[in-house]
């Protein structure tokens, strides 16, 4: 697959060199160029099976089959919008984590969630999936913790779209986990959000993981 990744700041790379690293093509698009190019630079190293890393600025990027939002809540929706009908039939990826401004809980109502939000302000015909907001950039980099593969969970209402991402996940060398539809990105984005809160607690300094073991 071509993925395109909206935002290169340290999330950015962590999905960018797992996508690679599983053989799929990567175009880092940021305000910033600068930043953009830095982020391809270290991912290439990590490209297998052929796999292009290439940059690109937000106006004239040729999206990919995947799109992924690699940005704060509100950035997300607000590039939706300045994307329009670019992003009609794409599988978007939500990552954000749409923690209030004392980061001690959700800026979402108790009814939607980052996702949801980013679904009802997309154009018609996009596929919103809700990935990856749960995993560190640092873990994402190194694949595992503690040498356990990362889990990856996984919210969308189409089958395909969520099968799309779960491929990415797959083949970066990480353990795809279908949590549901869309509505579920609530429960995920809750999770995570205790996930941050016990950094502190655990001093675990954002090398940690949500995994479910059985």
């Amino acid at each position: 697959m071509n993925v395109t990744i909206i935002g290169s700041g340290n999330m950015g790379r962590g999905i960018g060199t797992r996508a690679v690293a599983g053989g799929h093509s990567v175009t880092f698009v940021d305000a910033n160029p600068e930043v953009a190019e830095k982020t391809a630079a270290d991912v290439k190293a990590s490209a297998k099976n052929g796999a292009k890393v290439s940059t690109a600025s937000l106006g004239d990027a040729e999206l990919g089959d995947v799109v992924v939002l690699a940005v704060w809540y509100g950035t997300n929706i607000e590039i939706a919008k300045q994307l329009g009908t670019k992003l009609a039939g794409k599988v978007v990826v939500d990552i954000a984590n749409p923690l209030n401004s004392t980061y001690d809980g959700l800026a979402t109502a108790a009814d939607s969630s980052s996702a949801e939000d980013l679904a009802k302000a997309i154009a018609s015909g996009a596929k919103v999936v809700k990935a990856f907001n749960t995993t560190y950039a640092g873990t994402l980099i190194a694949g595992e913790v503690a040498g356990q593969k990362l889990d990856v969970f996984i919210a969308g209402d189409d089958a395909d779209a969520k099968a799309k991402v779960a491929q990415l996940v797959t083949d970066g060398g990480l353990r795809a986990v279908d949590a549901g539809p869309l509505s579920r990105a609530r429960q995920i984005e809750g999770m995570q959000l205790l996930h941050i809160v016990l950094q502190g607690t655990l001093g675990t300094n954002w090398g940690s993981a949500l995994k479910i073991l059985g």
